[in-house]
């Protein structure tokens, strides 16, 4: 029996220590085993000295307490002013004596109020590193990148940094219900226990908070955009106040989703019209009273007159008449609005990819200026990849914000690895060519383009009650690397995988090296296995869970796969050319001149803009059907080729996680052979042709696929 109780003991602190590893996510602070960069550290951090006394300066200090006992297993002296030398000073501008101040006068010029400057300084003839901001919220990010260099072993001699955000708001979007079910999320249940606030306050919202600041996130949704006018209730503000203050010494503003209808469900008004005197006088009330309770409430995010939802085109008024509206509400408290752009008709079923151009675009100029139009980063729906949204660069008078999804739900769910910093990089890199070459999307995005005062990226989270966060210990990266390239949309994901992966498992080469390029190559391996040459919404219906290219019997014709595809005896893919549906002119003309012409269209978009033979000649030489087969089957080779290279990091990192992701690589093996197989026995009904050589031969029918259901497919919400 003791023996027993001895094995369950073990069994339990082993679980405890992996579950401590996949909770902490990127702030591992693993011990640092390089001697001579430990030694550089030790010598060089001699003592903390603290300028400050808020909350979040507190905050700043215990971060650097953690991280100094963990990698360098020393407990540093903290001070209350600045003696001795090599010492690491935090505070603010404000905090700073005269001659610090002087020294820092040209730096501090450099940065905005979220940024900070980690300089190595002389004082009283005395060397010292001096981490700073013009607030304290700054200086907390100050901290956690200065972390973020000794996790990654950087050098701290020397040091000349000055940095800022180069967009206002950097948000995530929770698609959580209030019965904690998260639509699209494939991580558990949601964060928040409404049930429990506002009394109750779980360690893991400050854990959260933690986490987002440590990447310079800034704002958090807490509702869905499909809303539920509840939550403007006082019973639930009251929650919401709690979150609010849990969040502020972080950083993270608390935002909340509108449902246009709230005046009618939970204000007993007979209407919701943008120009009602009542409804108008109903939402500044609303307004004042979330003020009154969180002073620094963020604003509103609307999704309207879209699937379903309500909004003021149900009274014949127009989006900018229902933006402006709940603009004036929330002006008085420097609120905002970010208004979804996300919108397609069943009444305009030609081409879903045009609606939101053409149902914005000729509202330029005629928004309050607190209102940001939030634009996903392409015109359909996050799939595996889209060409950018025609609406970045088209609307010059507008704020555009971009929304990009960190959650998978057209890319596999939780249980594929796919580094999504490679998709956004690609769009934020597009040229919209609106003022000429080098209008890249992220310019629009950061305003420097057009000189937008509000500029802000939204990420739909992928973030639940699971152990390790995010349902996939790789799916931590995304949440990582969306807040690394909010702060900067310039950012190489190279970078951004080889910080996540020092931070979170190892620093030796041998393990980061193979594994980065896996990150990498990942997305691609993705498109290759489900959406090769610009196809697009192949997947099966409602769950998005694997392929339905076969799907054609929805009510509404775009909800329908057929209708992305259309394949035929004559070809495949959707004819958006001058001679299709025109989407191409909804570009710049540049870049509709690319799009436009099949010899100069790339082949990655190939199928995005173009019908094509299925004996049409690719660029190496193979027939289109040969060559979509090949991705096929190539993809399916790179998610193998990911499980052998995992195979050989067990010796680098602790086994838990290394089991976890190889089981997860196993799923993704099986799923991507499922993609291949199921799509090209659909497809070959149409083209008639055999399978190249090097294409795996199916081991089903095509029926079988067909006749697959998924009750227990997550995320539906």
């Amino acid at each position: 029996m003791t023996s027993l109780r001895f094995v369950f003991l073990f069994l339990l602190i082993s679980f405890s220590a992996s579950a401590q590893k996949d909770y902490k996510l990127w702030l591992q602070y693993n011990s640092i085993t390089n001697t001579s960069i430990a030694k550089e550290y030790i010598d060089n951090l001699q003592g903390i000295v603290i300028l400050g006394n808020s909350e979040t300066i507190k905050i700043a200090e215990k971060e650097l307490q953690t991280a100094f006992v963990q990698m360098l297993g020393t407990t540093p002296e903290i001070k209350s002013e600045i003696k001795g030398e090599n010492n690491l000073i935090a505070g603010s501008q404000f905090s700073l004596n005269a001659e610090i101040k002087s020294q820092l006068q040209s730096d501090f010029d450099k940065i905005n109020n979220e940024g900070f400057i980690i300089k190595s300084i002389s004082f009283q003839n005395k060397k010292q590193t001096i981490i700073t901001g013009k607030n304290d919220v700054a200086v907390l990010y100050g901290v956690f990148h200065f972390l973020r260099m000794l996790q990654t072993n950087k050098s701290v001699k020397n040091l000349n940094i000055a940095d800022s955000p180069k967009t206002n708001i950097r948000i995530l979007n929770h698609w959580d219900n209030l019965d904690r079910t998260v639509e699209r999320g494939y991580a558990g249940f949601s964060l928040w226990n409404w049930q429990k606030l506002p009394d109750f306050i779980d360690q893991r919202y400050i854990d959260y908070a933690r986490a987002n600041a440590s990447i310079g996130i800034n704002g958090t949704v807490l509702t869905n955009v499909n809303a539920n006018a509840l939550i403007l209730t006082s019973q639930y503000l009251e929650k919401v106040e709690a979150l609010a203050n849990v969040f502020r010494p972080y950083g993270i503003k608390v935002y909340l989703t509108a449902r246009f209808s709230a005046p009618i469900e939970i204000g007993k008004l007979k209407t919701a019209d943008p120009k009602d005197p009542e409804v108008i006088n109903w939402w500044k009330n609303k307004s004042q009273e979330i003020y009154k309770r969180i002073p620094d409430f963020g604003g509103f995010l609307v999704k309207a007159n879209s699937e379903g939802q309500p909004g003021p085109q149900n009274y014949g008024r127009d989006h900018v008449d229902g933006a402006n509206m709940l603009a004036d509400a929330v002006a008085p408290f420097n609120g905002i609005v970010m208004w979804r752009a996300f919108v397609y008709s069943e009444h305009d079923a030609n081409d879903r990819a045009k609606q939101a151009y053409a149902e914005f675009q000729p509202y330029d100029g005629k928004f309050k200026e607190n209102v940001i139009v939030q634009v996903k980063n392409g015109a359909i729906d996050f799939q595996p990849r889209e060409p950018f949204h025609p609406l970045f660069g088209a609307m010059p008078k507008t704020p555009l914000m971009m929304e990009f999804q960190i959650t998978q739900e057209y890319l596999g769910f939780s249980t594929h690895l796919v580094f999504l910093p490679k998709l956004f990089q690609e769009v934020l890199e597009s040229d919209t060519y609106q003022k000429g070459k080098g209008s890249t999307v992220a310019k629009v995005v950061d305003g420097t383009l057009f000189k937008n005062k509000i500029t802000g990226i939204a990420g739909v989270a992928n973030i639940g009650n699971d152990l390790n966060w995010t349902g996939h210990p790789f799916a931590q990266a995304n949440w990582y690397g969306f807040g690394r390239l909010a702060w900067n949309p310039y950012l190489d994901s190279e970078i951004i995988a080889d910080e996540w992966l020092r931070s979170t498992f190892s620093n030796d080469e041998n393990f980061i090296k193979p594994v980065k390029n896996i990150m990498i190559e990942s997305r691609e391996a993705v498109v290759n296995y489900m959406t090769p040459f610009g196809l697009h919404h192949i997947m099966d219906t409602g769950h998005h869970y694997g392929p339905g290219p076969w799907v054609s019997n929805l009510s509404r014709p775009e909800w329908n796969p057929t209708y992305y595809h259309k394949a035929d005896k004559n070809g495949i893919g959707f004819d958006r050319s001058k001679s299709g549906t025109n989407a191409v002119s909804q570009y710049a003309p540049e870049v509709a001149k690319l799009f436009d012409n099949l010899a100069t269209c790339s082949e990655k978009d190939l199928l995005w803009f173009h019908h094509v033979s299925w004996d049409y000649k690719l660029k190496n030489g193979q027939t289109l059907w040969n060559g979509l087969a090949l991705k096929y089957q190539e993809g399916v080779n790179q998610v193998e080729n990911m499980q052998n290279v995992w195979k050989k990091t067990e010796k680098y990192i602790d086994a838990e996680r290394f089991h976890e992701v190889e089981m997860l690589l196993e799923i993704q093996y099986k799923e991507a052979k499922w993609w291949r197989d199921a799509c090209l026995l659909y497809f070959q009904q149409f083209s008639g042709k055999e399978l190249p050589a090097g294409v795996e031969k199916p081991t089903q029918t095509l029926e079988y696929f067909k006749s697959l259901k998924f009750p227990f497919a997550p995320g539906n919400g």
